[in-house]
């Protein structure tokens, strides 16, 4: 008897009868998983990785699967699991069909052709964290699709939802404790323990592990490196554009759950009616909050944003930052890195979440300067000097970029590179059509070539006026460099990559032509010094 435990989206036109092969199967202690042998890849979709996080679990962290069933069981892995609710949005597809349920933690693999057959030979495993701001987005998004990165690198993927928004990073514990913190946080623990526990049986070593992700994805990457309940769970790392500092305390915590009383309608005195109310709230309401609150904490607060881990003394016991510059980070092996143009992205989509006009950033520091007095910033001439000659506009931009992406990776890298191999690269490639729309090499435009997913869909631009050789050569060596790296190997693409301790502080810019530069942000370095800033 066959079943299959998620039922949701459909994927047309990848029957295992296409491929002449039959489908694969994964025999675990949960079960045997039926998949589809696609045209480049073994596929399972829609594997539920935790228990239900609804009813009792709602806003509690992941429980693990129970291996009470029948290991005999033939469950069906051909659909996409649900996928959290969230509200709408253009600049994130989440591919067709797709259900949004509350009961989302579903992961999928991808393996090279028959690696599940293949007693004894464990292929490396690459487990994608996705971005969104910790908001938006899933495994199943169509850029993460993951045929050409299993094949081209022979390796194991692996993606997965994890709780978003007000279902997965809204610390309510200071209304009351039956809420717990970090909720989206142990889902991604949660989904590395299913990956340690079962993904031998899809043709994986479990030894060999490599998590990486991009955006907030890699804001993840970051964290969990500093965190003991994740030691052990994997043995490298990719972090790509991480939002490394946006990890907030307790108080900062406490003042967005307050938000949400507010927005509800709750008076924070009547502790057991906002409990019950906040209990009661539908996915569809939690999603509307959730983009309130988004919108609403960066323009009042520019600079910070409403969702992010929180440092609970407990999942997430410390200031990730803190944690690498005290040398006690996971002795992990890192690839870290930003692309040139991150901010473009949001002023081009308009978004609040980043502060970009002169007025927003001077209100960033000046908040800074307040909350944390302690803390000593640089001088705004000083700052500015690293931006001398631009444009107002675009010295907005080159601000909101450092301050928010490349000097926290800076930072981490510098500290990290002491402690495990470091590599370090900003990502600088861009098409002609990127250039003219103004975007430039922006945030997550590097995600496409990673996966080997380039112009993925009849209404993709991005070669519109040229650029699709150097583009798939940009793709490949991403590809090898990732990959090879997840082999255990150095992430070479027939050149020489140095860590970045190695003096100098090289970094690789990977364009159409990749470089590696010594003290590529020696301008930077200059101008924002040494001590890390970040709100808390």
């Amino acid at each position: 008897m066959e079943y299959d435990e998620s039922g949701t989206t459909t994927v047309d036109g990848e029957a295992s009868a296409s491929t002449g092969r039959a489908a694969p199967l994964a025999r675990t202690a949960l079960g045997t998983y039926r998949g589809v042998a696609g045209e480049r890849a073994d596929i399972w979709r829609g594997i539920r990785y935790a228990e239900p996080p609804v009813g009792d679990l709602r806003w509690r962290r992941a429980v693990p699967l129970s291996a009470t069933g029948d290991p005999d069981a033939i469950i069906g892995a051909r659909t996409f699991g649900a996928v959290n609710p969230q509200e709408p949005n253009p600049a994130v597809r989440l591919g067709p069909d797709v259900v949004f349920d509350e009961d989302c933690l579903y992961l999928n693999v991808w393996t090279p052709p028959g690696a599940s057959t293949r007693a004894g030979r464990g292929l490396p495993v690459m487990v994608w964290l996705h971005g969104g701001a910790y908001v938006l987005g899933s495994g199943s998004q169509p850029y993460y699709e993951g045929s050409n990165l299993a094949a081209a690198g022979d390796v194991v993927v692996v993606t997965l939802n994890y709780r978003l928004g007000l279902h997965g990073f809204a610390d309510l514990s200071s209304i009351d404790p039956r809420f717990e913190s970090n909720v989206g946080l142990s889902d991604v623990l949660a989904a590395l323990r299913w990956v340690r526990d079962h993904i031998a049986a899809f043709g994986g070593d479990p030894e060999r592990v490599t998590v990486f992700g991009e955006s907030a994805g890699a804001g993840l990457v970051t964290a969990l490196l500093t965190m003991p309940a994740a030691d052990g769970l994997f043995d490298r790392a990719i972090a790509q554009s991480s939002p490394v500092t946006s990890m907030y305390g307790a108080e900062r915590a406490a003042r967005v759950a307050r938000l949400l009383l507010e927005a509800s309608g709750l008076d924070e005195a009547d502790t057991v009616a906002a409990v019950d109310a906040i209990e009661n709230l539908d996915a569809a309401r939690c999603s509307g909050l959730t983009s309130e609150l988004f919108a609403r904490v960066p323009t009042d607060w520019p600079g910070t944003i409403a969702f992010a881990p929180v440092v609970d003394g407990d999942l997430l016991p410390e200031y990730p930052l803190d944690v690498y510059r005290a040398g006690r980070a996971l002795p992990v092996p890192l690839i870290i890195g930003t692309n040139r143009d991150e901010a473009s992205l949001f002023k081009y989509m308009k978004s609040p979440l980043m502060p970009i006009t002169t007025e927003e950033i001077e209100r960033m520091f000046a908040s800074m300067a307040a909350e944390y007095p302690d803390v000593v910033l640089p001088e705004r001439a000083q700052v500015l000097s690293a931006y001398s000659g631009l444009k107002p506009k675009v010295t907005g931009l080159g601000v909101a970029r450092d301050v928010a992406f490349r000097m926290p990776t800076l930072w981490l890298a510098d500290a990290h590179a002491h402690r495990a191999p470091t590599h370090v690269y900003r990502y600088d490639w861009c098409p002609r059509m990127f250039k003219l729309l103004g975007l430039g090499a922006a945030h997550a435009t590097e995600v496409p070539y990673v996966w080997g997913n380039l112009g993925s869909t009849p209404r993709d631009i991005t070669f519109l006026l040229g650029g699709r050789k150097h583009g798939e050569a940009v793709s490949q060596r991403m590809i090898r460099r990732w990959t090879q790296f997840a082999h255990g190997n150095e992430p070479d693409a027939g050149d020489d990559w140095p860590t970045y301790d190695s003096g100098h502080r090289p970094v690789l810019r990977i364009d159409a032509e990749d470089r590696v530069v010594a003290n590529l942000d020696g301008d930077l370095w200059e101008a924002w010094g040494e001590e890390p800033l970040s709100f808390r």
